[in-house]
């Protein structure tokens, strides 16, 4: 039998571990960077709440079951190691998933691999919630583990109070959460700033705690080499995104093709004579996208240092339908419910004065349901007149029997021409193109698509532009006029003006 002293544990943590420890924040996410502390953080805090609070029920999630095993239970510093003279002295036992303390309280150790395995957690009351990667759920596992956490009859010490019910999490760039964790605790905050998040994001006091290898000085003294393999993983972003906790950096982007510097233009005005289209992915529950589309029937510069190629698409309007909170900040992935009617005579009053070649949509808006498809209920808009039209867009995703696929051609357009000129461009004022596109990551099941259950909508209505033959329109426009804007004049066709030209 063990000693009294056996039944001692001694937990030491870092300044900024101690500062997540201590906050008074109820919506923690603790990270950035590699080996800043995270998972070891997690360990102490469910044990030493557990100890101090009769009854506590803490959950601890990873994604997947044996990540959570290997780095939460085995190991010179998961819970068998850390609880030994504990479970020694029948103070702690671990049965199963479950780690259970003298005084009544838990640890439920979890896992939740898809958004479908969330609902066996429907009835849980959790008091505490740890989630070690955040970026590897998506928002809708961890908004509905969030609407699980409660605290009902159960008496804190004074030290503790109005901070319990709480949550904390861990995280580095990248995976499939990313651009949802990105949104809900780090666009526009300031670290560690705590601000009480608006009721449709749970009205928790959130905080976001930045942390580097150099805050976990015990790294760096069990695993000197760590820094060193960190800097070694090939690619300057991937450093860039584990070394130094960069957010503005996506680990396994499946457009990691797609520049700020390159895509991204300042608004101008498009030429009259070239060809215009638009395409869109429909959307209810899930946000809807539509992008207005120019096509450069020659050469334009269109500012210092950029001139884009004949051909070069250019994404210059967007009509975006994602829910807002009421504090006007965007609800990841969530949509707004519109009628197909509504949104029809929306895109259509977007038009505006633009003459509009062609537009395609999204296949299964053509899809008859017993009634009028929504395609349909969007052509006859509000009062029968005021709709607009489409044409059903090839939904080609990836490659399959020799067929291009859209993801590809999406991937050659950003990648450009043979002097490495980008073939598609976004005007800066496309906000959820380019808040989405370079998020979306690669599905685990199926490399070559993307995760389907992330934001994809506006890559999936860019995939159908890019697919529906955006041809060359004929140019009405004497050389003079080209030699004014500074234009190099091209060799003389070698087809007739007019001709349709597939880019």
């Amino acid at each position: 039998m063990a000693n009294q002293a056996d039944a001692h544990l001694s937990f030491d943590l870092h300044p900024k571990q101690m500062a997540a420890f201590e906050s008074r924040a109820t919506e923690i996410l603790y990270g950035g960077a590699a080996g800043g502390g995270k998972s070891h953080l997690m360990r102490i805090a469910a044990i030493t709440w557990c100890s101090e609070i009769a009854g506590l029920q803490v959950y601890l999630f990873r994604r997947i079951k044996d990540d959570l095993v290997k780095n939460h239970v085995e190991g010179p510093n998961g819970f068998r190691s850390m609880l030994a003279g504990w479970i020694d002295c029948g103070f702690v036992t671990m049965v199963e998933d479950e780690i259970r303390f003298w005084n009544g309280s838990k640890i439920y150790l979890c896992h939740c691999k898809d958004e479908k395995d969330r609902i066996k957690y429907q009835g849980a009351e959790i008091h505490v919630l740890l989630i070690d990667e955040l970026t590897h759920f998506t928002d809708v596992i961890y908004r509905f583990l969030r609407n699980r956490v409660r605290m009902v009859g159960i008496s804190v010490p004074e030290k503790y109070r109005k901070t319990f019910p709480r949550i904390v999490c861990g995280a580095n760039p990248g995976g499939i959460g990313h651009q949802f964790v990105k949104a809900t605790f780090i666009d526009g905050v300031r670290p560690m700033q705590t601000y009480y998040a608006s009721k449709s994001e749970g009205g928790m006091l959130r905080q976001y705690i930045p942390a580097r290898l150099e805050d976990n000085p015990s790294m760096a003294a069990n695993d000197p080499g760590y820094d060193s393999r960190l800097h070694g993983l090939g690619s300057e972003s991937l450093v860039r995104a584990m070394r130094y906790g960069d957010w503005d950096i996506i680990d396994g982007a499946f457009f990691d093709n797609f520049r700020k510097d390159r895509h991204v233009l300042r608004p101008f005005q498009i030429p009259k004579d070239w060809l215009r289209f638009r395409a869109g992915d429909w959307g209810s529950a899930k946000p809807f996208s539509f992008g207005w589309y120019a096509v450069a029937s020659e050469p334009y510069i269109a500012g210092p240092g950029i001139l884009i190629p004949r051909g070069a698409v250019i994404r210059y309007k967007e009509y975006y339908g994602v829910a807002t909170d009421r504090e006007g900040k965007f609800i990841p992935n969530k949509g707004v419910k519109m009628t197909a009617a509504n949104v029809g005579a929306q895109v259509r009053l977007r038009d505006g004065a633009d003459t509009i070649t062609y537009g395609v949509l999204d296949p299964a808006a053509f899809a008859q349901d017993g009634g009028p498809s929504i395609a349909e209920r969007m052509r006859e808009g509000t009062t029968g007149k005021n709709g607009c039209t489409f044409r059903p867009a090839d939904n080609k995703r990836v490659t399959a029997r020799g067929a291009m696929g859209g993801w590809d051609q999406m991937r050659a357009r950003l990648d450009g021409d043979e002097d490495g000129r980008p073939m598609l461009y976004f005007f800066e004022t496309c906000v959820h193109a380019i808040r989405t596109v370079p998020a979306l990551q690669h599905d685990e099941n199926r490399p070559e698509d993307l995760n389907s259950d992330m934001e994809d909508h506006a890559a999936d209505e860019i995939r159908y532009a890019c697919m529906s033959r955006p041809w060359i329109k004929a140019v009405q426009e004497e050389p003079t006029a080209k030699a004014k804007r500074g234009v190099p004049l091209p060799p003389p066709p070698t087809e007739r003006t007019g001709t349709r030209i597939a880019v």
